[in-house]
């Protein structure tokens, strides 16, 4: 699933395209997915991750310690 977030789980929505004739076909909207890279100072390395751009708002405001802590509460491996 490469359009996931990490940490808040946003995932892609369908639902249809509609033609100016009112046809109606299958579309995705996907989350705007960035792979950032964050300094984890506990475990003195980088980590990569795969964030919508309001999980990166979230890691600047709480703090990338907290993120990844959450991120792992989920069950993701980091």
């Amino acid at each position: 699933m490469s359009a996931h977030c990490m940490l808040t789980g946003a995932q892609p929505g369908f639902g249809n395209t509609i033609s100016h004739s009112h046809r109606r076909t299958s579309r995705r909207f996907d989350p705007n997915i960035q792979s950032k890279r964050y300094w984890l100072p506990s475990e003195g390395r980088h980590v990569r991750l795969k964030l919508s751009t309001k999980g990166i708002k979230t890691v600047d405001t709480i703090g990338v310690e907290a993120a990844v802590a959450r991120i792992r509460a989920r069950g993701v491996k980091v």
